[in-house]
């Protein structure tokens, strides 16, 4: 199922995908917003785990690498190649200076949802959370099972890296934004005196404790560089790959067609369950994955990132989108022909067995109606 989707990243000050950037995935060059509320520099970085023997950089022949929208991202980063980066799936890195105050225990960054997924939870979700609280986020908390589902934690201990002040950025060509834990000389200082450790496991720890978040500020005005990164979103699949590969290219475990949570001991496949399509009021033939930084408490976003799988023939060959399908297509709007490409697609059918099919509903002569969806459909 996954190999017939395409990924694009996009950013923007609201949750409105038309007033998004299309983020460069893998570019140096970071992605600017700005709001009433805050600035915002971003990069994003998508990695495919482990590299293919069969990638030949001489050659330009590339079998797992980045190979989603715009079609002219870079198939990896020199991010990845930091030692301390070298097992990492994917990297948010923003540096943010905020136009007021927000308190420690009110900024939040996580994941939220504009319908419900109570009834699209895979089997395993509940293990695969208590390894991620355990394993990647303990402050995460939310409700999956709301009509606007929600997992956030407060940014102080969810992000990785946190460097306080102006020269917050390292300066790297190639890879980008790229942060260290700490601050400038005036962040160091800044930190000090609010009683922050130096260390990132202890920062982290020390905001799980919520007396902690509340001494504590997110200054207007000041320079913050954050990076969120994990080697658990396993994004093997969603990317391109040779029509005809080498016949030893590696087969195990699906590794081509996979879409997992790949958790310490748990694999957790995720592809149909991506963002509970089947409760969505309009069904959209497109997946979405949010991530937010927001104030919880006047419940305000302050930027958005949002990865989203298309269907590759949504996808017209410059990598821009077909009319009508940012955001995804709802599936009411379709012709008969392209809701039968749909069903195919997303079941796992390749492209000719989709243009066979539609031929024959064409000599049938299609009918009109809903698309039906089961327990096991994707969207």
């Amino acid at each position: 199922m996954a190999h017939n989707y395409i990924l694009q990243v996009t950013a923007g000050s609201e949750y409105d995908i038309a007033k998004h950037q299309i983020v460069p995935v893998n570019s140096p060059k970071p992605v600017s917003i700005s709001s009433e509320l805050i600035d915002v520099d971003l990069n994003v970085r998508v990695q495919v785990w482990p590299p293919s023997p069969f990638n030949n950089a001489s050659t330009d022949t590339y079998y797992q690498s980045y190979r989603g929208l715009p079609r002219s991202s870079p198939q990896t980063s020199p991010y990845f190649s930091l030692p301390q980066h070298t097992k990492d799936q994917y990297s948010i890195t923003f540096k943010f200076s905020p136009k007021s105050s927000i308190s420690a225990d009110d900024l939040v960054f996580g994941n939220d949802f504009d319908h419900p997924i109570r009834d699209r939870l895979p089997p395993g979700f509940g293990t695969a959370m208590r390894i991620v609280k355990w394993a990647v986020d303990p402050g995460l908390d939310g409700d999956v099972y709301a009509e606007k589902p929600y997992m956030y934690g407060p940014a102080a201990s969810s992000v990785n890296t946190l460097h306080v002040g102006s020269m917050a950025e390292k300066k790297d060509a190639d890879a980008g934004l790229v942060f260290d834990e700490g601050g400038d000389a005036e962040g160091l200082e800044h930190r000090k005196e609010s009683g922050i450790p130096d260390d990132m496991a202890a920062r982290k720890k020390y905001f799980l404790n919520e007396e902690n978040r509340k001494a504590w500020d997110w200054e207007a005005g000041r320079t913050y560089g954050c990076d969120f990164f994990n080697p658990y979103l396993d994004f093997n699949g969603i990317f391109l790959l040779p029509a005809i590969p080498p016949a030893s290219f590696p087969r195990t475990n699906g590794l081509q067609i996979e879409f997992a949570l790949s958790l310490p001991g748990f694999k957790l496949p995720i592809m149909k369950y991506w963002d509970g399509q089947g409760l969505r009021k309009q069904q959209k033939r497109s997946h979405t994955l949010r991530y937010v930084l927001k104030n919880r408490k006047t419940d305000t976003v302050l930027f958005v990132v949002l990865f989203t799988l298309y269907l590759k023939d949504d996808v017209l060959e410059d990598g821009t989108l077909k009319d009508g399908v940012e955001g995804g297509k709802p599936l009411d709007l379709m012709s008969d022909a392209d809701k039968q490409r749909y069903e195919k697609a997303k079941n796992g059918g390749g492209e000719g067995e989709e243009e066979e099919e539609v031929a024959v509903e064409k000599e049938k002569g299609a009918s009109n109606g809903a698309v039906e969806t089961s327990d096991d459909d994707v969207d």
